[in-house]
């Protein structure tokens, strides 16, 4: 189809948006895993942040037309959801472990494993940002990069353990209740988009609090308990040798995490974005601040967009090399006002 200028003109069928689910057994229980592309590709696995999975985390960059043509078109999509968070999933047994974010790091080895995948590139929101992270230091030779969404490294601070400890004591008591969801979606999204008594909640959020009707306490439970003892990972991630491309909104509670991360990532390695007027989930609220830097970061690599897209406003690139000085909004030809990019990324 060809829109107004401000459109991409895309064959939609060439896009496969119809996922297979896998249940892969694991030792540690089996992990659900939604399957989109074609598998003799690239790979790219997805890891979502608590009480969420595909659906209600990546779903607004996934089906944005443009993102899905550069994803797509480089890589097959494995997304991984935390046990117990996929769609309809049962509750998780009471008496069965709770398991460690090392339990849920090595899940993810026999994830790759069971599909017979090497090194994988990874995309994770919030507390599946922690858990990539940490699958990268154990498993290095299996990580090609790493793309983090409001990335925790740190243990949890005092005011996020009390906030966590709120929620669990909500989710034992109250199961899914009204209020755990309104803190759930502080936790997400900016202020302006969860609305105010004038301005009424916008339509991501309401998709959002619907899909969050549908998750399991007990399993929710599981991953913030696991995610409330982790380890603080920040010395080891000078080690990392993986390019890295974090981006933070500006509204996110862990604002200052993404950044004490990238202060101690290696520079050659990393870049930094930050999303103006945007909460943590940047996949959902505002994904078209993600295409351009996905798409420098992916030049790295050798991938680029499709041919028929080189003339969208949106995607200035060609598969030429392009110097890191070359990564400012300004030399971007793009007016990228809710965006301000710190760049140190060695293409």
């Amino acid at each position: 189809m060809v829109d107004s200028g401000d459109s991409v003109s895309i064959d939609m069928e060439k896009i496969c948006l119809s996922g297979k689910e896998y249940h892969v057994p694991t030792g540690r229980g089996s992990v659900s895993v939604i399957v989109y592309g074609d598998q003799d590709k690239p790979a790219l696995i997805t890891y979502p942040d608590l009480a969420l999975n595909h659906m209600s985390c990546f779903q607004g960059l996934f089906f944005w037309p443009e993102a899905a043509s550069l994803l797509l078109h480089n890589f097959c999509i494995y997304h991984i959801s935390p046990p117990g968070h996929e769609l309809g999933a049962g509750p998780i047994c009471p008496n069965a472990p709770v398991l460690s974010v090392d339990d849920l790091a090595d899940q993810i080895l026999e994830v790759l494993n069971f599909f017979g995948l090497g090194a994988v590139m990874c995309m994770g929101v919030t507390a599946g940002a922690y858990i990539l992270t940490l699958f990268a230091m154990k498993y290095r030779e299996r990580v090609l990069g790493l793309i983090l969404i409001s990335p925790l490294c740190k243990a949890p601070s005092w005011s996020e353990w009390f906030y966590n400890k709120v929620m669990s004591n909500l989710l034992f008591y109250y199961g899914m209740c009204g209020l755990l969801k309104e803190v759930l979606l502080q936790r997400y999204f900016s202020k302006e988009v969860r609305g105010t008594a004038e301005i009424p909640e916008s339509d991501i959020v309401q998709a959002c609090r619907r899909l969050l009707d549908e998750r399991q306490s007990t399993n929710v439970f599981q991953f913030l308990q696991a995610i409330n003892k982790r380890p603080d990972i920040t010395d080891g991630l000078k080690r990392l040798r993986c390019r890295t491309l974090i981006f933070v909104g500006d509204s996110s509670p862990f604002h200052s995490e993404a950044l004490h991360m990238t202060s101690k990532l290696d520079r050659r390695y990393s870049a930094l974005v930050e999303v103006q007027a945007c909460g943590s989930m940047v996949t959902e609220e505002q994904p078209h601040a993600m295409l351009i830097p996905m798409e420098y970061f992916f030049m790295g690599y050798g991938l680029h967009r499709p041919c028929q897209f080189s003339d969208s406003p949106r995607s200035p690139l060609s598969p030429s090399c392009i110097s890191p000085e070359l990564l400012s909004p300004e030399s971007m030809g793009l007016k990228l006002k809710p965006i301000k990019t710190r760049v140190s990324l060695d293409v």
